[in-house]
């Protein structure tokens, strides 16, 4: 009995001495914000579904060469802004919708916690194309990390012809703002939640 109580105070002086840091407590407190969200009003669906259309008509026109991943893709996630910030603690959010057969059938939303070598602010659009039905499986079940060894490649003009895909998904990027020393897609993690 007096170990576990011994357990309970040292955590808790752990606990105390960690938020004494004040980035890591801002950096918590945003990734709890952001993850704990309200859903979506109608309203708000509807302005993300028309974002994310307009989003995916801008990858479309950056590089033509997407559009046979767009066809041949079992579906794809569109995130039309991705928010970043760091000091040497970053996080990420963004919140999407998920297509299949040209058809939105998904919201989805898209956190991220890095820690290393990075400054700064930015935000971008992603898009995240599924080789198979299976990797968009995997990512309907709502718990989907990209690996470290998925990145995003930057969009312009012909670099989808060389795009592979990488544990099932291909990731692309384009800048919408800001200045940020690092750019990773490795460990962002995604929740599903399917429309009725």
């Amino acid at each position: 009995m007096r170990l576990a109580g011994a357990g309970v105070r040292w955590a808790a002086i752990r606990w105390q001495t960690l938020m004494k840091t004040p980035l890591v407590a801002l950096v918590l407190l945003l990734v709890l914000a952001v993850t704990a969200g309200p859903t979506l009003s109608m309203a708000q669906a509807a302005d993300l579904d028309q974002a994310a259309i307009t989003a995916a008509g801008v990858f479309r026109r950056a590089d033509a060469g997407l559009e046979k991943l767009f066809t041949s893709s079992a579906g794809f996630a569109v995130f039309p802004t991705v928010a970043k910030g760091a000091l040497g603690v970053g996080a990420a959010h963004g919140k999407g919708v998920v297509f299949q057969n040209n058809v939105i059938v998904a919201d989805t939303g898209l956190t991220q916690v890095t820690i290393g070598l990075q400054l700064g602010g930015q935000s971008y659009s992603e898009i995240i194309f599924f080789e198979t039905p299976e990797a968009l499986g995997r990512f309907k079940e709502g718990q989907f990390v990209l690996s470290a060894q998925v990145s995003a490649v930057a969009i312009a003009e012909g670099v989808a012809a060389n795009a592979k895909y990488v544990d099932g998904v291909a990731v692309f990027t384009i800048p919408k703002g800001g200045l940020m020393y690092e750019a990773s897609v490795g460990g962002q993690k995604f929740s599903y939640r399917a429309r009725r």
